[in-house]
C-alpha cells in the first residue's frame, strides 16, 4: 500500500458546504484509450468538533447542486478555440470564442 498513489479529482466546485468533484479515468473503446468523467457531489458537515462528509442532500441544498452541476458540464463540454484559417464559418470542434464574448 506504501507504493499507491491515491488519486484526485481533476478539478472542483463549491458552494457552501456542497461540493462537486469531476475525475477522471481511461477507458478502452475500439482499441483507444479515451478519457471518462464521473461526478462525485457531497456535503460537509461537522459531527462531535469533527468535519466529516455525505451524499445525503437537503432541499435546500439542490439549487447549489444545480449551480454546481452546471458549472461542471460548462468545465467538461464548452471549450474554445482558435480557428486554423481565417474564417467566420465555425468547424464543428468546439465553441468558437468569438461567440462566447458577444454573448457575455
Amino acid at each position: 500500500m506504501d507504493n499507491d498513489v491515491k488519486k484526485k479529482p481533476i478539478r472542483t466546485f463549491r458552494c457552501g458546504y456542497v461540493q462537486l468533484s469531476i475525475w477522471a479515468d481511461g477507458k478502452v473503446i475500439d482499441n483507444e484509450v479515451v478519457e471518462v468523467h464521473s461526478i462525485k457531489i457531497d456535503r460537509a458537515y461537522k459531527q462531535d468538533d469533527r468535519w466529516t462528509h455525505t451524499n445525503t442532500l437537503n432541499v435546500e441544498d439542490l439549487p447549489k447542486v444545480a449551480l454546481l452541476a452546471y458549472e461542471a458540464y460548462k468545465s467538461l463540454r464548452m471549450r474554445t478555440f482558435e480557428p486554423a484559417a481565417q474564417s467566420d464559418e465555425p468547424d464543428g470542434k468546439g465553441i468558437d470564442s468569438r461567440s462566447i464574448t458577444e454573448r457575455s
